[in-house]
């Protein structure tokens, strides 16, 4: 039994290029409208390890490649990263698909134009950074085009609570990752 188990658990390594989209603010007023978390590209990186054929967990971390600009005034760059419980099932021959949901974070760094520096400060930086909690949820539909090699289109879903910088809660990161998977898929 237990080498039957051994046997089933395979490991998901993969690198891909997404965007990022929130949904525009249709009920805002007043003086200040915070800008949309939108556009640009995320490179990510990804890892999944599966315990048995159909359960495991999921790390993944993406940022912004080059620094936005917040409100077209402040350099600013995004991170995201979660945490999941992943589910796979075989879709069709050659084909799997990825579900998951779990929790992780979002530093915000907001660039300055003079490096704060100091003991205290812990050396020198040029940025302010802003962390958020959030609620992360994806999918993707893995298809293996050559032996262990795979493409993976995903697209996720973040709910970031108290994303007070940007005018929605609501984030959506949408792309492809090409990967390989080590053991029997």
């Amino acid at each position: 039994m237990l080498a039957g188990f051994a046997h089933a658990q395979h490991n998901d390594i993969a690198v891909g290029g997404n965007i990022l989209w929130s949904p525009k603010n249709i009920t805002a007023s007043g003086g200040f409208l915070p800008p949309a978390e939108k556009g640009g590209i995320y490179p990510s990186v990804s890892f999944q390890h599966f315990i048995d054929n159909h359960l495991g967990f999921n790390a993944e971390g993406s940022f912004r490649y080059y620094r936005g600009y917040y409100n077209n005034y402040q350099p600013y760059r995004p991170i995201l990263y979660d945490f999941n419980a992943v589910y796979t099932n075989r879709l069709a021959p050659k084909t799997h698909g990825d579900f998951m949901a779990g929790v992780g974070g979002e530093t915000l760094l907001f660039y300055t134009s003079n490096a704060g520096c100091g003991v205290a400060a812990g050396g020198c930086h040029d940025y302010v950074d802003a962390t958020h909690f959030l609620f992360h949820f994806g999918v993707g539909i893995r298809y293996y085009f050559w032996k262990d090699f795979f493409v993976r289109p995903e697209a996720h879903y973040y709910i970031i609570p108290n994303n007070y910088e940007f005018h929605s809660d609501n984030v959506f990161r949408v792309g492809a990752s090409v990967g390989y998977t080590f053991g029997p898929h």
